[in-house]
């Protein structure tokens, strides 16, 4: 299992925005073949920042996901929105309890 964390930070102004577009594609990412759970997280402390929590079957599926029209669609929508480069990172799950 492949875990990938985004961190994006928005211009105050493009928040709704964001959160609409997110509304409007949460289905269709959560459905890409091999993505077993997405979730969004707001910064407590900055309502500007965000984090995308999603989990895949392997690096295969994120990567088919990550060159696919879908996902072209969305980013090149929400990148428009951001305040500050998004940062990712993949990680694989060591321990859960």
């Amino acid at each position: 299992m492949l875990i990938r964390i985004v961190k994006m930070s928005f211009h105050s102004g493009k928040v709704a925005s964001f959160l609409a577009l997110f509304d409007e594609y949460k289905e269709k990412i959560k459905a890409s073949e091999g993505c077993t759970k997405l979730v969004l997280m707001q910064d407590q402390a900055d309502p500007t920042i965000f984090f995308t929590y999603s989990e895949w079957n392997n690096e295969e599926s994120l990567n088919k996901y990550r060159y696919s029209p879908l996902f072209k669609t969305v980013w090149t929508q929400t990148k428009a929105l951001f305040s500050a480069k998004a940062e990712a990172w993949s990680l694989n799950k060591t321990i859960e309890l």
